[in-house]
């Protein structure tokens, strides 16, 4: 009977260990058919936007609309110059960012650290509410609500100006100011969880050495938890440099140098505003500014995987 036992038992065991490894290896092969669809999906993507994007590079020239400032599709002598619009998506990008990102991680090292549960409770998700807010929800506030205050602005800094065309509020520091509202979810969240992930014991050790609260957070939370904050970063730029239809409302999609009260063009607002009428020439020039966007993206992504990376190998 111990014998029975004994060899029901082995034989059980025996079996369980199969059952798992065969399911290991179904699970390896899953994931391995997810990453290959995943990288596919990258490589399919890239190669779609070389093929289209680059036609328009060798028939216009790669001078006229890398360099180019004037954007005239319609003329008797067709202008694709593009330079003011790439220009206004790195100046707009970036100082949303700067805006943006401060603003955020503070908000979130409030939630995350000093505000009592209570209102952390109320005002986490309302932050969450502001992610699920569609772009196109964000341009008509801005039609609305900012655009007259920025022409208020407008009037009192150029007022008397003959040479200064009035864009009635739709302007590129509208553009910044939705876009900076437009990237705080992002970077609470993962900001957020950021810090919430930072072991307790070093907060614990921080304040028993004589820190404070505020020195603890500054000096021990936020350098503990750069990398998830870095990645809530990139994310954010990633959301101002892809939105289209909330800075095609309160831009004024016109090309000009990226200059505060200046009606400006964005990389995407410029594929959104023509696409839909664009042929021949004009649409292969509309794909041309796509894969730039594309590859002015992919070098965002790249600058800052080194950034977390080089940071991760010096610690």
């Amino acid at each position: 009977m111990d014998n029975n036992m004994v060899m029901s038992k082995s034989f059980s065991i025996i079996e369980g260990k199969k059952t798992k490894a065969v399911t290991e290896l179904v699970m390896k092969y899953i994931f391995l058919i997810c990453a290959f669809f995943a990288v596919l999906a990258v490589f399919s993507i890239t190669l779609y936007m070389v093929l289209n994007g680059t036609p328009a590079l060798f028939k216009v020239g790669i001078k006229e609309i890398l360099f180019g400032t004037e954007w005239a599709p319609a003329a008797a002598e067709p202008k694709y110059g593009i330079l003011y619009v790439i220009f206004t998506s790195i100046v707009g990008t970036a100082c949303a960012v700067l805006i943006g990102v401060p603003i955020g991680v503070l908000t979130a090292v409030f939630i995350a650290e000093v505000a009592p549960k209570k209102l952390s409770a109320i005002v986490k998700p309302a932050v969450e509410l502001l992610a699920g807010i569609p772009s196109v929800i964000y341009g008509l506030l801005g039609i609305m609500l900012l655009n007259p205050l920025m022409y208020k602005l407008e009037l009192l800094v150029f007022k008397g100006s003959k040479t200064h065309q009035f864009t009635g509020g739709s302007n590129l520091l509208s553009a910044i100011i939705v876009l900076a509202i437009m990237i705080l979810p992002t970077v609470i969240n993962i900001s957020e969880s950021a810090i919430k992930a930072v072991p307790k014991d070093m907060r614990s050790a921080s304040l028993a050495l004589g820190a404070s609260k505020i020195q603890t957070i500054f000096k021990v939370v936020l350098p503990v938890a750069k990398s998830g904050i870095m990645s809530a970063v990139v994310l954010g730029v990633g959301r101002a440099i892809g939105e289209a239809m909330a800075i095609t409302l309160v831009s004024g999609s016109s090309v000009n140098l990226p200059l505060p009260f200046n009606s400006v063009r964005f990389l995407t607002t410029a594929i959104v505003a023509e696409m839909g009428y664009a042929a021949d020439e004009h649409r292969q020039v509309l794909f041309t500014i796509g894969l730039v966007l594309f590859v002015f993206i992919m070098l965002v992504n790249t600058v800052f995987s080194r950034l977390l990376t080089g940071r991760k190998t010096e610690e």
